[in-house]
C-alpha cells in the first residue's frame, strides 16, 4: 500500500542518519546493499496491513538489527496503543521502559497462542489469529500470549519478535536465518516448549 511505502521511506531515512552504511532488508524494497554488509536493518513498515486497511486497530512497525547472521536488537511499536517493545542482546526485553518476561504456565492446553493457521492443531488448543505476527511475538515476550505458532511468513514479520522473546526468557524453535521467506516458527515460554515440540508437529 502507499502507507507501507511511505512509512518505510521515513524509517530508512531516519536509520541512515545514524548508521548510513548499514545494509537494509525491507518488505517493500527488498535488499538495499550498502558498504557495511555485516549489519542489516530488517524492516516491516506495517505488520498487519490488512488490519490497517480495514480500520482494525491492531498493527505495528517492526525493526530488527542483524549482525553477522544474528539478530542482536529489535523494536516493535504499536501506534494505536502507544506500546513500544524493545530488546537488545544480553540486555533484556522491555515494554515502555518496563522490564518484561514470558509467562510461567506449564500446561499447553491452559495456554493462549497467537497463530496464523488452524489445520493440524489440536481442537482444544486455545488460539487467536490477530493478523499481526510481530505483535503476536511481542505478546509472548510480555506474557499476554503463552506461545506463538506461525507458518510460511517472512523474516521481517518475526525478526524483532524473536529477540524480544529470547531476552524475555522464552524459546524460539524452527527458525533458520538462512531463510528470508516461508519461515515457520514456534515460540513460547520455556516450560511448555518441550511439550509443544512433542505434541504439536506442524512443521
Amino acid at each position: 500500500t502507499n502507507a507501507d511505502r511511505k512509512v518505510e521511506e521515513i524509517i530508512i531515512k531516519e536509520l541512515e542518519k545514524s548508521k548510513k552504511n548499514f545494509s537494509i532488508l525491507t518488505e517493500e524494497s527488498g535488499f538495499i546493499k550498502n558498504k557495511n554488509k555485516n549489519n542489516f536493518w530488517i524492516i516491516d513498515p506495517i505488520d498487519g496491513t490488512t488490519n490497517f486497511l480495514n480500520g482494525v486497530p491492531h498493527f505495528c512497525i517492526s525493526i530488527a538489527l542483524l549482525f553477522e547472521k544474528e539478530i542482536i536488537a529489535g523494536v516493535i511499536y504499536d501506534p494505536i496503543k502507544d506500546e513500544l517493545f524493545y530488546a537488545e542482546k544480553n540486555s533484556g526485553s522491555y515494554l515502555n521502559n518496563r522490564s518484561i518476561r514470558v509467562s510461567k504456565k506449564k500446561n499447553i492446553y491452559d495456554c493462549l497462542y497467537g497463530v496464523n493457521f488452524r489445520k493440524n492443531l489440536p481442537e482444544n488448543l486455545i488460539i487467536r489469529n490477530t493478523g499481526s505476527a510481530a505483535l503476536d511475538l511481542a505478546y509472548v515476550s510480555c506474557g499476554r500470549f503463552d506461545g506463538c505458532l506461525q507458518k510460511n511468513i517472512n523474516l521481517w514479520d518475526i525478526a524483532a519478535g524473536t529477540i524480544l522473546i529470547k531476552e524475555a526468557g522464552g524459546v524460539v524453535d524452527n527458525f533458520e536465518l538462512k531463510e528470508f521467506g516461508k519461515i515457520s516458527i514456534k515460540a513460547s515460554n520455556e516450560r511448555i516448549s518441550s511439550d509443544l515440540n512433542k505434541k504439536i508437529n506442524i512443521f
